[in-house]
C-alpha cells in the first residue's frame, strides 16, 4: 500500500510541476464556461429597424415609439423611400425595414386595415425570421389596442406582408455555408503551416537554415507558397460545392470573392506561421492551431450566434477573429451581390491583420535564430 501511495504522490508532483498542464486543466474549463454562457445566446437584442412612412401620422408615430421602446428592437433610421433599403442592408446598417402605406392611420381607423410591409435581410435567415416576428408582435399589440378603443366597430385587422431579401425561400445554407467556408479555411490553413518550422526544429535541420544566406523573410515565404497553392485549390473545391451542391447563389463578382479568399488564406497561413515559430513541438503547434482556433472561431465569428448579441468584452474579442471579417465579406458578395465599396472596411481590417501577423512571425523567427 505504501508503494501505491508513493506512485500516486509522484504523479501528483509531476502534474503540479507542469504549469502548462495545470493551466489547461484548471483554467480552460472556466474560459469555456464563460464563453458558452455568454456567447451562446439565441435571442436577438437591439435589432436595427429602418422606418419608411409619414411620422406625422399619429398611428405610425405610436408604432414607431413601440418599436423603439421594445427591448429587442431599436429604430435606426427614417428613410425617405423604400429604394434606400437595399443600400442600408448592403452596408450592414439595418436588419429590417418597416414600410407604412399612404394615410396609414386613416385607413386603419376608418376601414380597419392599414398597409404595412416588413422587409428583412434574409442573408441570415434565422435572425431575419426572429426579428420579423418581433416586429409583427409590436404590430399585433397596436392592432389589439386600437380594436379595443373602437367599440361597436369591426375589429382592426392589419396583416403585414413580409419579404425577405436575398433569401425568400429561407434556405439555411445561405447562412451556414459562408461560415463553414471560413471555419474550414481558417483551421486547415493554420494547421498546415503551424508544423512547418517546428518540423525543422524537431528533425534537426534548423542548423541548415541557420547557416544559409537566405533571409528569414524569404524562408517564411518559401514555406507559405506551397500551402498557398493547396489552400487555393481547397477554396475552389469549397466554392464549387457551395454553388452547385448546396445551391448558394453567386450574385457578386467571382473575381472579388477570389481576391478576398486569397487575402484570408494569407491571414490564416500567417497565423499558422506565428504558431509554428512560437511552439516548440509539433504536438503543441497542432493543439494551438486546432483547439486554440476552433472554439473561438465557432463561437465568436458569427457562424452560429450573432456577435451583436454578446456582451461588450466578447464583441471586442470577436473583432480579433479573422474569420469574422471574411464571413461578412463572403455573405455580402455571394448573397447580397455587393461590390468592393461595401466591403472596404472588412477588407482593410483583414489586410492589416495579415501584415501584422506576418511581421510578427518574421520578427519572432529572427529572434529564434
Amino acid at each position: 500500500m505504501k508503494e501505491f501511495l508513493a506512485f500516486v504522490r509522484k504523479e501528483f508532483q509531476h502534474i503540479l510541476r507542469d504549469k502548462r498542464t495545470m493551466l489547461i486543466v484548471l483554467i480552460l474549463p472556466v474560459v469555456q464556461m464563460i464563453l458558452f454562457g455568454f456567447a451562446v445566446r439565441t435571442e436577438i437584442e437591439n435589432a436595427r429597424v429602418d422606418i419608411v412612412g409619414d411620422l406625422s401620422d399619429p398611428e405610425v408615430r405610436k408604432i414607431v415609439d413601440r418599436i423603439d421602446n421594445n427591448r429587442y428592437l431599436e429604430v435606426a433610421e427614417v428613410l425617405p423611400s423604400p429604394n434606400c433599403i437595399t443600400s442600408r442592408f448592403e452596408k450592414n446598417k439595418a436588419d429590417v425595414a418597416v414600410c407604412f402605406g399612404m394615410d396609414f392611420g386613416t385607413h386603419l381607423r376608418k376601414e380597419g386595415r392599414g398597409s404595412v410591409k416588413i422587409i428583412g435581410d434574409g442573408s441570415d435567415p434565422n435572425s431575419a425570421q426572429m426579428i420579423v416576428n418581433y416586429v409583427m408582435g409590436v404590430l399585433r399589440s397596436e392592432q389589439t389596442e386600437i380594436s379595443s378603443s373602437l367599440s361597436g366597430q369591426d375589429a382592426v385587422q392589419t396583416a403585414p406582408s413580409v419579404q425577405l431579401m436575398y433569401n425568400p425561400a429561407m434556405k439555411s445554407a445561405y447562412n451556414f455555408v459562408p461560415g463553414v467556408m471560413g471555419l474550414i479555411m481558417m483551421v486547415i490553413c493554420s494547421m498546415m503551416t503551424s508544423v512547418s518550422i517546428v518540423r525543422e526544429k524537431e528533425s534537426g535541420t534548423m542548423e541548415l537554415l541557420l547557416v544559409s544566406p537566405v533571409k528569414p523573410l524569404w524562408i517564411i515565404v518559401s514555406k507559405v507558397l506551397p500551402y498557398l497553392f493547396v489552400s487555393t485549390v481547397n477554396f475552389a473545391t469549397i466554392l464549387l460545392l457551395s454553388r452547385y451542391v448546396m445551391g448558394v447563389p453567386m450574385r457578386g463578382s467571382l473575381l472579388l470573392l477570389s481576391v478576398v479568399a486569397v487575402l484570408f488564406v494569407f491571414t490564416s497561413l500567417s497565423l499558422g506561421l506565428l504558431i509554428s515559430v512560437v511552439a516548440s513541438t509539433q504536438k503543441s503547434a497542432l493543439l494551438l492551431s486546432g483547439m486554440g482556433l476552433m472554439m473561438p472561431t465557432v463561437l465568436l465569428s458569427g457562424i452560429i450566434f450573432p456577435c451583436e448579441n454578446m456582451p461588450g468584452i466578447l464583441q471586442c474579442l470577436s473583432h480579433l477573429i479573422p474569420a469574422k471579417w471574411f464571413i461578412i465579406m463572403v455573405k455580402k458578395i455571394m448573397i447580397q451581390g455587393a461590390g468592393f465599396p461595401y466591403i472596404i472596411k472588412e477588407f482593410c481590417i483583414l489586410a492589416g491583420m495579415t501584415a501584422f501577423l506576418l511581421t510578427l512571425s518574421v520578427k519572432k523567427f529572427r529572434i529564434r535564430l
